[in-house]
C-alpha cells in the first residue's frame, strides 16, 4: 500500500466487486449486468459519488441514488477487509477536491474505525460537500455477546467500533444519517432536492438510454435467440430473393457488365474495382491458364487423370505442386520487391543483399527466355500496366533490377510471375479502392498465389479433358529416363 502510495497508484480492495465511474469505464462487475446498468443510468455521469465498504450494497446504492437523483458519478466499494487497500477518506477526498461532484454519500459497516477519520474531516473542514453516511450493523447491539458478520472487519472490538457509535459521531460532524438503510432513499433525495435549489445541481435533460442487447443466457432461455454462429462469411448472401455478391444483386452484375473480373473483385475483395483492375484480373487468368503439358502441376494432372482419378481428384493433385518452386513465386516477388522498394534500396543493394544472403530473386530468371527472346506474356502485362495504370512505382523498380541482372546473364530477366507480382501490387497500392494497409494485407494473406490458382485451374482441367478425350491408360514412367544410383555408390 505504501509503495502505490509512492506511486500513485489506488488500489481498490482487495476484497471488492470493483468500481464504477458512469459514461466511462467500470472495474470487475461493479453495476451488475448490462440491463442493471441501464436501470441505474450508469451509462453517463451524475453527480452523486459514493463510497462503500460492501460490493453487494454498492449496488443497491447505485439503484437508490439514480431514483433520487440525477445519479451517480464514481462509486467505489473499498471491500470487507480490515485493512483495505483504500480507505473512505481516500476516495472521499478525491470527491471533495473534483467540482463535478455535487454531493458526497458513505456507507460504512460495524466494525473499525475509519468512519471517525471523516468525522473530523468535516469538523476541519476537509469535506464541506453534504455528505449522507450510514453505518449498517446496528442489530449488533442486541447480542449479548461479540457478532462476526460477513466481512472480515465487520466485529466491533469496543464499543466506538459499533456501527450506533459510529453514525451518532457522524451525524454530531455535520452529515445527514438516515436511522435505517431503509430510509437511506429519502435522506438522499432531501440533501439532493435542496442543492438543486440552491442551483448548486443544475438538473439536465435526461438522455436517451443506450440500446443494450438483452442478456445472452437469458434470451436463449426465453427461446429469443438461436445459438452462436458457427463462423462468419462477408461476401455473399443467398437468403433473399436473389444471390448478392459483396452487396450487389447478381441480376446487377450482368445489367452493368462486370464482367469475371468485376465479379472476383466484389469476392475477394467487397468492392467494385475499376474497369481497368477488373480488365488486368482477367487478362492474369488467361496468361497464367497454362504453360504446356511438361510443366509439375500439369504434369500430375495428366498422371492422375490416367491413372482414372476423377477431375477433382486430378485437379487437386496439380494444384498441390504450386508453391515456392511452382507458382508461388507471384507471392515471394511481391513481397521481396515491396520490401527492397519501400526501404529505399537501390537496385544494385537489392541484388547485392539477396546475392550476400544467397537467395535467388523471385520473379527474375527464366530457363528459355531472355533479353533476346522477350517472353510475349511479360511484354503483354507490362504495356497495358504502363498504358492503363495510374502509377507503376514497383514495376519501374522491378524493371531496374532487370537491368542489374541481365548484365550478369542475358535470361535473369523479369519473368511473368515477378511481372504480375509487381503490376499487382501496383494496382492495389494506387487505384484508389484500397488503403496502404489494406493492399499489402492482401499481399500478405496470399491473394496474388489466388490469382495463379484460380488461372492455373483452368488449365489443368483442360489437361485432364484432354487425357479422358484422347483415352490415355495408365502412365509409367520409362525406365531409361531414371537413373538407378548404385547402393555401394556415395551419392554425396
Amino acid at each position: 500500500i505504501r509503495k502505490a502510495k509512492e506511486l500513485g497508484v489506488t488500489i481498490i480492495g482487495p476484497a471488492t466487486v470493483g468500481g464504477i465511474k458512469p459514461g466511462c469505464f467500470r472495474i470487475g462487475n461493479t453495476g451488475g449486468a448490462l440491463d442493471n446498468i441501464i436501470a441505474s443510468k450508469l451509462y453517463r455521469a451524475g453527480s452523486v459519488a459514493y463510497v462503500a465498504r460492501s460490493g453487494g450494497l454498492s449496488n443497491e446504492l447505485n439503484n437508490i441514488i439514480s431514483q433520487h437523483t440525477n445519479g451517480v458519478y464514481e462509486g467505489v466499494p473499498i471491500g470487507g477487509d480490515r485493512f483495505p487497500g483504500t480507505t473512505f477518506m481516500d476516495h472521499l477526498m478525491r470527491y471533495q477536491k473534483n467540482p463535478q461532484v455535487k454531493m458526497l454519500v458513505l456507507l460504512g459497516e460495524v466494525g473499525g474505525v475509519e468512519e471517525y477519520q471523516v468525522c473530523n474531516a468535516m469538523k476541519a473542514g476537509l469535506i464541506t460537500k453534504p455528505l449522507v453516511a450510514l453505518c449498517t450493523g446496528t442489530c449488533a447491539n442486541a447480542f449479548s455477546y461479540e457478532v462476526q458478520f460477513g466481512h472480515a472487519g465487520a466485529c466491533a472490538h469496543g464499543q466506538e467500533e459499533t456501527a450506533a457509535a459510529k453514525n451518532k459521531a457522524l451525524k454530531a460532524s455535520g452529515a445527514v444519517v438516515p436511522e435505517t438503510f431503509n430510509e437511506m432513499g429519502l435522506c438522499i433525495r432531501r440533501t439532493y432536492s435542496q442543492l438543486v435549489k440552491a442551483g448548486v445541481i443544475v438538473e439536465k435533460e435526461e438522455p436517451e438510454p443506450p440500446q443494450v442487447p438483452i442478456d445472452y443466457k437469458w434470451a436463449r432461455k426465453l427461446g429469443l435467440i438461436r445459438k452462436p454462429s458457427s463462423f462468419m462469411s462477408s461476401i455473399s448472401d443467398e437468403r433473399g430473393e436473389e444471390l448478392i455478391y459483396g452487396g450487389v444483386k447478381l441480376s446487377q452484375v450482368f445489367e452493368q457488365k462486370l464482367g469475371l473480373g468485376g465479379v472476383l473483385g466484389l469476392l475477394w475483395f467487397r468492392r467494385k474495382l475499376p474497369s481497368y483492375f477488373c480488365s488486368f484480373i482477367e487478362m492474369v487468368l488467361m496468361v497464367t491458364a497454362d504453360h504446356g503439358p511438361a510443366v509439375s502441376g500439369a504434369h500430375n494432372t495428366i498422371v492422375a487423370a490416367r491413372a482414372g482419378k476423377d477431375l477433382v481428384s486430378s485437379l487437386c493433385s496439380g494444384l498441390l505442386t504450386i508453391g515456392p518452386r511452382f507458382g508461388g513465386a507471384l507471392d515471394d516477388a511481391a513481397k521481396k520487391f515491396c520490401w527492397a522498394h519501400d526501404n529505399g534500396l537501390l537496385p544494385e543493394e537489392f541484388v547485392t543483399t539477396m546475392r550476400k544472403r544467397k537467395e535467388l530473386i523471385p520473379g527474375i530468371g527464366h530457363k528459355v527466355k531472355s533479353l533476346e527472346n522477350p517472353d510475349k506474356r511479360v511484354e503483354i502485362i507490362k504495356n497495358f500496366a504502363m498504358k492503363e495504370f495510374k502509377h507503376t512505382p514497383l514495376l519501374d523498380y522491378a524493371l531496374r533490377v532487370q537491368a542489374v541482372t541481365t548484365r550478369k546473364k542475358s535470361n535473369l530477366i523479369l519473368n511473368v510471375d515477378g511481372c504480375i507480382a509487381v503490376c499487382f501490387v501496383d494496382l492495389l497500392r494506387n487505384c484508389g479502392a484500397f488503403a496502404r494497409e489494406e493492399a499489402d494485407e492482401y499481399v500478405a494473406n496470399g491473394t496474388l498465389n489466388g490469382l495463379f490458382v484460380l488461372g492455373r485451374s483452368i488449365g489443368f482441367i483442360g489437361h485432364f479433358i484432354d487425357q479422358k478425350r484422347l483415352k490415355q491408360t495408365l502412365y509409367r514412367h520409362p525406365h531409361d529416363d531414371i537413373w538407378i544410383v548404385p547402393f555401394d555408390q556415395d551419392i554425396q
